[in-house]
Protein backbone atom coordinates (compact mmCIF):
# COMPACT_ATOMS: atom_id res chain seq x y z
CA UNK A 1 0.00 0.00 0.00
CA UNK A 2 2.85 2.47 -0.95
CA UNK A 3 0.77 5.15 -2.34
CA UNK A 4 -2.02 5.43 0.21
CA UNK A 5 0.29 8.12 2.13
CA UNK A 6 -0.11 10.25 -0.38
CA UNK A 7 -3.57 9.88 -0.41
CA UNK A 8 -4.14 10.73 2.95
CA UNK A 9 -1.88 13.62 3.00
CA UNK A 10 -3.80 14.46 0.16
CA UNK A 11 -7.23 13.89 2.67
CA UNK A 12 -5.49 15.92 5.60
CA UNK A 13 -4.85 18.54 3.31
CA UNK A 14 -8.18 19.03 1.91
CA UNK A 15 -9.89 18.64 5.52
CA UNK A 16 -7.66 21.77 6.31
CA UNK A 17 -9.07 24.16 3.23
CA UNK A 18 -12.61 22.89 3.44
CA UNK A 19 -13.44 23.12 6.92
CA UNK A 20 -17.07 21.70 8.13
CA UNK A 21 -17.12 19.25 5.34
CA UNK A 22 -14.85 16.56 5.95
CA UNK A 23 -17.40 14.53 4.65
CA UNK A 24 -17.50 15.73 1.40
CA UNK A 25 -13.80 15.57 1.32
CA UNK A 26 -14.06 12.21 2.05
CA UNK A 27 -16.25 11.31 -0.42
CA UNK A 28 -14.49 12.99 -3.23
CA UNK A 29 -11.89 10.84 -2.65
CA UNK A 30 -13.95 7.42 -2.54
CA UNK A 31 -15.45 8.76 -5.63
CA UNK A 32 -11.92 9.62 -7.53
CA UNK A 33 -10.17 6.19 -6.01
CA UNK A 34 -13.51 4.11 -7.20
CA UNK A 35 -12.75 5.50 -10.64
CA UNK A 36 -16.94 7.44 -10.11
CA UNK A 37 -18.52 10.16 -10.27
CA UNK A 38 -20.43 12.19 -7.30
CA UNK A 39 -24.09 14.06 -6.94
CA UNK A 40 -24.05 16.49 -4.28
CA UNK A 41 -27.24 18.28 -3.11
CA UNK A 42 -26.67 21.11 -0.88
CA UNK A 43 -27.36 24.43 -0.07
CA UNK A 44 -25.39 27.88 -1.47
CA UNK A 45 -22.14 28.44 -0.18
CA UNK A 46 -21.22 25.47 1.54
CA UNK A 47 -18.24 24.81 -0.35
CA UNK A 48 -19.30 22.39 -2.98
CA UNK A 49 -16.95 24.69 -5.57
CA UNK A 50 -14.37 25.28 -3.68
CA UNK A 51 -13.65 21.70 -2.57
CA UNK A 52 -13.50 19.92 -5.99
CA UNK A 53 -11.51 23.27 -6.90
CA UNK A 54 -9.08 22.84 -4.29
CA UNK A 55 -8.74 18.81 -5.03
CA UNK A 56 -7.87 19.48 -8.22
CA UNK A 57 -4.93 21.92 -6.72
CA UNK A 58 -3.70 18.49 -4.86
CA UNK A 59 -3.65 16.27 -8.32
CA UNK A 60 -2.12 16.18 -11.31
CA UNK A 61 -5.34 17.28 -13.64
CA UNK A 62 -7.17 19.55 -15.49
CA UNK A 63 -10.52 21.00 -13.76
CA UNK A 64 -13.17 22.99 -15.67
CA UNK A 65 -16.52 24.13 -14.14
CA UNK A 66 -19.45 24.00 -16.10
CA UNK A 67 -22.96 26.35 -14.81
CA UNK A 68 -25.46 24.59 -15.98
CA UNK A 69 -28.81 26.87 -17.64
CA UNK A 70 -31.95 26.50 -19.10
CA UNK A 71 -30.59 27.83 -22.61
CA UNK A 72 -27.28 25.38 -22.63
CA UNK A 73 -26.81 23.15 -25.33
CA UNK A 74 -25.31 19.94 -25.43
CA UNK A 75 -22.39 21.07 -27.60
CA UNK A 76 -21.30 23.28 -24.88
CA UNK A 77 -20.66 20.16 -23.13
CA UNK A 78 -19.21 18.04 -25.71
CA UNK A 79 -17.47 20.53 -27.99
CA UNK A 80 -18.76 21.19 -31.81
CA UNK A 81 -17.24 21.67 -35.24
CA UNK A 82 -15.78 24.18 -36.84
CA UNK A 83 -14.84 25.35 -40.39
CA UNK A 84 -11.43 26.27 -41.15
CA UNK A 85 -11.35 27.82 -44.38
CA UNK A 86 -7.81 27.87 -44.79
CA UNK A 87 -7.90 24.00 -45.33
CA UNK A 88 -11.64 23.99 -46.53
CA UNK A 89 -12.53 21.63 -43.84
CA UNK A 90 -14.39 20.92 -40.28
CA UNK A 91 -12.31 20.23 -37.71
CA UNK A 92 -13.68 19.22 -34.47
CA UNK A 93 -13.26 21.60 -30.92
CA UNK A 94 -13.25 19.85 -27.43
CA UNK A 95 -15.79 21.11 -25.16
CA UNK A 96 -15.10 21.76 -21.72
CA UNK A 97 -15.58 17.89 -20.99
CA UNK A 98 -12.36 17.28 -21.95
CA UNK A 99 -10.91 17.48 -18.51
CA UNK A 100 -9.77 15.40 -15.53
CA UNK A 101 -12.17 16.98 -13.07
CA UNK A 102 -15.65 18.37 -14.05
CA UNK A 103 -17.97 20.35 -11.95
CA UNK A 104 -21.31 20.13 -13.11
CA UNK A 105 -22.80 23.11 -11.32
CA UNK A 106 -26.59 23.10 -10.78
CA UNK A 107 -27.21 20.16 -12.94
CA UNK A 108 -30.90 20.24 -12.57
CA UNK A 109 -31.39 23.74 -14.19
CA UNK A 110 -30.17 22.47 -18.26
CA UNK A 111 -32.95 20.55 -20.07
CA UNK A 112 -32.89 16.86 -20.49
CA UNK A 113 -30.71 16.66 -23.80
CA UNK A 114 -28.40 18.43 -22.23
CA UNK A 115 -28.16 16.31 -18.91
CA UNK A 116 -28.31 13.40 -21.37
CA UNK A 117 -25.23 14.66 -22.97
CA UNK A 118 -23.01 14.68 -20.11
CA UNK A 119 -24.62 11.63 -18.29
CA UNK A 120 -23.79 9.54 -21.37
CA UNK A 121 -19.99 10.93 -21.61
CA UNK A 122 -20.17 9.72 -17.57
CA UNK A 123 -21.45 6.67 -18.59
CA UNK A 124 -19.01 5.71 -21.72
CA UNK A 125 -16.26 7.66 -21.20
CA UNK A 126 -16.47 9.21 -25.00
CA UNK A 127 -18.07 11.45 -27.29
CA UNK A 128 -19.53 11.07 -30.49
CA UNK A 129 -20.24 13.93 -32.79
CA UNK A 130 -21.54 12.49 -36.42
CA UNK A 131 -19.44 9.66 -37.36
CA UNK A 132 -15.93 10.16 -35.23
CA UNK A 133 -15.66 9.04 -31.49
CA UNK A 134 -13.46 11.00 -29.29
CA UNK A 135 -11.92 9.10 -26.07
CA UNK A 136 -12.26 10.89 -22.43
CA UNK A 137 -8.84 10.93 -20.30
CA UNK A 138 -8.20 7.77 -18.53
CA UNK A 139 -8.74 9.77 -15.31
CA UNK A 140 -12.45 11.55 -15.30
CA UNK A 141 -14.51 12.62 -12.34
CA UNK A 142 -17.82 15.00 -12.94
CA UNK A 143 -19.21 16.13 -9.89
CA UNK A 144 -22.65 17.51 -10.11
CA UNK A 145 -24.60 19.72 -7.79
CA UNK A 146 -28.14 19.87 -7.16
CA UNK A 147 -29.71 23.21 -5.56
CA UNK A 148 -32.67 21.60 -3.23
CA UNK A 149 -33.58 24.95 -2.22
CA UNK A 150 -34.89 26.73 -5.47
CA UNK A 151 -36.73 24.24 -7.43
CA UNK A 152 -38.52 26.38 -10.04
CA UNK A 153 -37.60 26.14 -13.59
CA UNK A 154 -35.56 22.75 -12.75
CA UNK A 155 -35.18 19.59 -14.72
CA UNK A 156 -35.25 16.80 -12.37
CA UNK A 157 -32.59 14.08 -13.22
CA UNK A 158 -34.89 10.83 -13.89
CA UNK A 159 -34.01 7.73 -12.02
CA UNK A 160 -32.50 5.84 -14.56
CA UNK A 161 -29.85 8.38 -15.12
CA UNK A 162 -29.66 9.22 -11.31
CA UNK A 163 -27.84 5.34 -10.82
CA UNK A 164 -24.79 6.62 -13.34
CA UNK A 165 -23.80 8.43 -10.23
CA UNK A 166 -22.04 6.50 -7.74
CA UNK A 167 -22.79 8.13 -4.65
CA UNK A 168 -24.90 10.93 -4.27
CA UNK A 169 -24.26 12.95 -0.73
CA UNK A 170 -26.11 15.60 0.74
CA UNK A 171 -24.43 18.44 2.66
CA UNK A 172 -25.70 20.96 5.58
CA UNK A 173 -24.38 23.73 7.49
CA UNK A 174 -20.98 23.52 9.49
CA UNK A 175 -21.68 23.83 13.47
CA UNK A 176 -20.26 27.15 15.24
CA UNK A 177 -16.61 26.17 15.35
CA UNK A 178 -16.04 25.02 12.23
CA UNK A 179 -17.99 28.36 10.90
CA UNK A 180 -15.11 30.85 13.21
CA UNK A 181 -12.44 28.33 11.50
CA UNK A 182 -13.87 29.53 8.45
CA UNK A 183 -13.55 33.26 8.90
CA UNK A 184 -9.88 32.87 9.82
CA UNK A 185 -9.19 30.10 6.83
CA UNK A 186 -10.46 33.11 4.33
CA UNK A 187 -8.54 36.38 6.35
CA UNK A 188 -5.15 34.30 6.47
CA UNK A 189 -5.76 33.50 2.47
CA UNK A 190 -6.70 36.84 1.89
CA UNK A 191 -3.37 37.82 3.56
CA UNK A 192 -1.39 35.21 1.80
CA UNK A 193 -2.69 36.45 -1.84
CA UNK A 194 -1.38 39.86 -1.18
CA UNK A 195 2.34 38.58 0.21
CA UNK A 196 2.28 35.63 -2.51
CA UNK A 197 3.12 33.42 0.23
CA UNK A 198 -0.08 30.65 -0.68
CA UNK A 199 0.36 27.27 0.61
CA UNK A 200 1.59 24.58 -1.55
CA UNK A 201 -0.64 21.78 -1.90
CA UNK A 202 1.00 18.20 -2.09
CA UNK A 203 0.34 16.68 -5.52
CA UNK A 204 -0.38 13.26 -6.64
CA UNK A 205 0.15 12.05 -9.52
CA UNK A 206 -2.59 10.03 -11.81
CA UNK A 207 0.32 7.31 -11.74
CA UNK A 208 -0.57 7.02 -8.01
CA UNK A 209 -4.20 7.40 -8.34
CA UNK A 210 -4.40 4.94 -10.94
CA UNK A 211 -1.84 2.52 -8.48
CA UNK A 212 -3.91 3.10 -5.45
CA UNK A 213 -6.98 2.00 -7.16
CA UNK A 214 -5.13 -0.92 -7.96
CA UNK A 215 -4.48 -1.35 -4.14
CA UNK A 216 -7.83 -1.12 -3.13
CA UNK A 217 -8.98 -3.64 -5.35
CA UNK A 218 -6.96 -6.08 -3.77
CA UNK A 219 -7.57 -5.50 -0.16
CA UNK A 220 -9.36 -8.37 1.66
CA UNK A 221 -12.98 -8.91 1.29
CA UNK A 222 -14.18 -12.17 3.62
CA UNK A 223 -17.04 -13.98 1.81
CA UNK A 224 -19.25 -12.73 5.07
CA UNK A 225 -18.93 -8.91 3.94
CA UNK A 226 -19.27 -9.76 0.15
CA UNK A 227 -22.49 -11.33 1.44
CA UNK A 228 -23.62 -9.11 3.34
CA UNK A 229 -23.54 -5.90 0.24
CA UNK A 230 -25.35 -8.66 -1.56
CA UNK A 231 -28.21 -9.10 1.24
CA UNK A 232 -28.18 -5.04 1.52
CA UNK A 233 -29.43 -5.16 -2.43
CA UNK A 234 -31.45 -7.84 -2.08
CA UNK A 235 -33.15 -6.08 0.71
CA UNK A 236 -33.93 -3.55 -1.25
CA UNK A 237 -35.60 -5.48 -4.20
CA UNK A 238 -37.65 -7.64 -1.18
CA UNK A 239 -38.09 -5.93 1.46
CA UNK A 240 -41.28 -7.86 2.55
CA UNK A 241 -38.55 -10.02 4.11
CA UNK A 242 -37.77 -7.81 6.56
CA UNK A 243 -41.07 -6.03 7.76
CA UNK A 244 -44.83 -5.34 6.40
CA UNK A 245 -43.63 -1.41 7.11
CA UNK A 246 -40.35 -1.43 4.24
CA UNK A 247 -42.53 -3.34 1.97
CA UNK A 248 -45.03 -0.21 1.59
CA UNK A 249 -42.24 1.91 1.74
CA UNK A 250 -40.28 0.62 -0.87
CA UNK A 251 -41.52 0.71 -5.14
CA UNK A 252 -38.04 0.20 -6.46
CA UNK A 253 -34.54 -1.26 -4.86
CA UNK A 254 -31.31 -0.56 -6.41
CA UNK A 255 -29.81 -2.15 -9.27
CA UNK A 256 -26.85 -3.99 -9.90
CA UNK A 257 -24.82 -1.10 -9.85
CA UNK A 258 -25.81 -0.65 -6.31
CA UNK A 259 -24.14 -3.78 -5.59
CA UNK A 260 -20.89 -2.82 -7.24
CA UNK A 261 -20.90 0.54 -5.61
CA UNK A 262 -21.13 -0.48 -2.64
CA UNK A 263 -18.11 -2.48 -2.96
CA UNK A 264 -15.41 -0.20 -4.43
CA UNK A 265 -16.79 2.25 -1.87
CA UNK A 266 -16.51 0.08 1.00
CA UNK A 267 -13.21 -1.03 -0.43
CA UNK A 268 -11.81 2.83 -0.89
CA UNK A 269 -13.22 3.68 2.66
CA UNK A 270 -11.65 1.11 4.66
CA UNK A 271 -8.44 2.17 2.37
CA UNK A 272 -7.97 5.63 3.44
CA UNK A 273 -8.65 4.37 6.69
CA UNK A 274 -5.48 2.86 6.65
CA UNK A 275 -7.17 -0.66 7.37
CA UNK A 276 -6.04 -4.03 4.80
CA UNK A 277 -9.02 -5.24 4.85
CA UNK A 278 -13.12 -4.54 4.35
CA UNK A 279 -15.62 -4.54 7.13
CA UNK A 280 -19.03 -4.37 7.75
CA UNK A 281 -18.61 -0.89 9.20
CA UNK A 282 -16.63 -0.26 6.18
CA UNK A 283 -20.10 -0.75 4.14
CA UNK A 284 -22.15 0.93 6.31
CA UNK A 285 -20.42 4.01 6.44
CA UNK A 286 -20.73 4.33 2.68
CA UNK A 287 -24.35 2.14 1.74
CA UNK A 288 -26.61 5.81 2.34
CA UNK A 289 -24.58 7.72 -0.06
CA UNK A 290 -24.36 4.64 -2.80
CA UNK A 291 -28.19 3.82 -1.97
CA UNK A 292 -30.31 7.19 -1.30
CA UNK A 293 -30.53 7.77 -5.17
CA UNK A 294 -30.82 4.38 -6.34
CA UNK A 295 -34.27 3.18 -4.27
CA UNK A 296 -37.76 4.72 -5.52
CA UNK A 297 -40.05 4.98 -2.25
CA UNK A 298 -43.68 4.47 -2.06
CA UNK A 299 -45.84 8.07 -2.91
CA UNK A 300 -47.75 6.53 0.61
CA UNK A 301 -44.05 6.70 2.32
CA UNK A 302 -43.17 10.43 1.40
CA UNK A 303 -46.56 11.34 2.12
CA UNK A 304 -45.94 10.20 5.78
CA UNK A 305 -42.58 11.99 6.05
CA UNK A 306 -40.80 8.74 5.44
CA UNK A 307 -37.49 9.19 3.31
CA UNK A 308 -35.04 7.09 1.93
CA UNK A 309 -32.22 7.51 4.54
CA UNK A 310 -34.78 6.63 7.02
CA UNK A 311 -35.53 3.35 4.58
CA UNK A 312 -32.08 2.47 4.52
CA UNK A 313 -31.46 3.17 8.42
CA UNK A 314 -34.21 0.34 8.72
CA UNK A 315 -32.45 -2.10 6.14
CA UNK A 316 -29.05 -1.85 8.18
CA UNK A 317 -31.07 -2.08 11.81
CA UNK A 318 -33.11 -5.64 10.53
CA UNK A 319 -30.20 -6.83 7.72
CA UNK A 320 -27.82 -9.00 10.00
CA UNK A 321 -24.31 -7.75 9.74
CA UNK A 322 -22.97 -11.68 10.69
Amino acid sequence: MQHRDQIQALENWLDSQIIGQQKLVNRLLIALLSDGHLLVEGAPGLAKTKAIKTLAQGIEGTFHRIQFTPDLLPTDITGTEIYRAQESTFEFQQGPIFHNLILADEINRAPAKVQSALLEAMAERQVSFGRQTFELPPMFMVMATQNPIEQEGTYPLPEAQLDRFLMQVNIDYPDGASERSILQLVRNESRSQSTGNLPSPPTVTQESIFAARQEILSLHMAPIVEDYIVQLTLATRNPEAYGEDLANWLDYGASPRGTIALDLCARANAYLQGKDFVSPDDVQNVVHDVFRHRIIVSFEAEATGIDPDTVIDTLVQRVAAA
